[in-house]
């Protein structure tokens, strides 16, 4: 006998009857203004730093132009995530954010190795840099992404906004290795100091990289998610009243606010198991944030 506690797959209801869904508009809304400020700015910081001459403000704009494109894919996710339930899709399309974020983290790798290997070459052979030109750009640049943040910063939270906000927080410390390369070649006329903060941006960009590409592989390999134990939630089920025993309990990420678990609980006998039901329900809800769960009751062998 299995019990499925039902709820929509794209709504999930609190107690409350507040809907944690609500807020899609908002996200699509969000990424749309940050994607379209984002692509006016790469654009124009790749002409500056073209004339200017400055690899910090060219990788910086590669940078936002992968931002971008993970904007973009963001945006398709969320349009994607909203549409129904299919017979081949019984969850809908939820992951196709975290497909997004995985290929978003293959993309910024090839940028990375793009900078490193341009940043290598100017290295042994430094370009004259426009000071007065990376300076202003940079500052426009620091002002453009806290305009973003501000945008991304009314999404919901899960994996792809984490994505985008991390891209953001990166072109952000971009903007100020190139401000600060600037500052540097217009006070001592030092051009390596160019190339050398662009590895800086590469490596904090490899850094935010390594740990998108890490959360989306662990989703699509049904990790358990981090903010929840496995150990503390069969803890937890196993000492709930009228619960002997736990085995085979499975938590995973369906896709972001959406975590699900399925477990068998040995009871002593299923006259109780409405009520347990509803107490396991409530605790898994209240303490965990998990509402996808499909429970199996098994009658202990010593009641039978």
């Amino acid at each position: 006998m299995i019990v499925h506690h039902k709820h929509e797959p794209h709504v999930h209801h609190d107690p409350a009857g507040h809907d944690h869904h609500a807020h899609k508009p908002k996200t699509s809304q969000a990424m749309l203004a940050a994607l379209v400020f984002t692509i006016t700015f790469a654009l124009v910081e790749l002409i500056a730093g073209y004339f200017s001459n400055s690899l910090a403000l060219i990788s910086d704009s590669g940078h936002m132009v992968s931002d971008a494109l993970s904007l973009a894919l963001g945006s398709l996710a969320v349009w994607m995530g909203k549409r129904p339930p299919s017979q081949k899709h019984s969850y809908g399309l939820q992951r196709a954010e975290v497909l997004a974020a995985l290929f978003n983290g293959i993309l910024l790798l090839v940028v990375i190795l793009g900078i490193v290997v341009e940043a290598i070459l100017r290295i042994s052979e430094p370009h004259h840099v426009n000071a007065i030109t990376v300076i202003v750009v940079s500052i426009i640049g620091m002002l453009m992404n806290t305009v973003n943040a501000l945008f991304l910063s009314k999404m919901e939270h899960g994996l792809n906004s984490r994505a985008a906000m991390i891209h953001v927080i990166g072109d952000f410390f971009g903007s100020l290795a190139a401000l600060i390369a600037g500052a540097v070649i217009l006070w001592t006329g030092w051009m390596p100091i160019d190339p050398i903060l662009s590895l800086v941006v590469a490596g904090i960009m490899l850094f935010s990289t390594i740990k998108i590409l890490s959360e989306s592989v662990h989703v699509l390999m049904e990790g358990v998610p981090d903010n929840v134990s496995l150990v503390t939630v069969g803890d937890q089920l196993s000492h709930l009243d009228g619960v002997i025993s736990v085995h085979d309990l499975h938590i995973w990420t369906l896709a972001s606010g959406m975590v699900a678990l399925s477990a068998h609980l040995e009871i002593a006998s299923l006259n109780s198991w409405p009520e347990i039901l509803k107490r396991t329900l409530t605790m898994l809800e209240k303490e965990h944030g998990i509402v996808h769960v499909t429970l199996q009751p098994e009658v202990s062998n010593d009641e039978l």
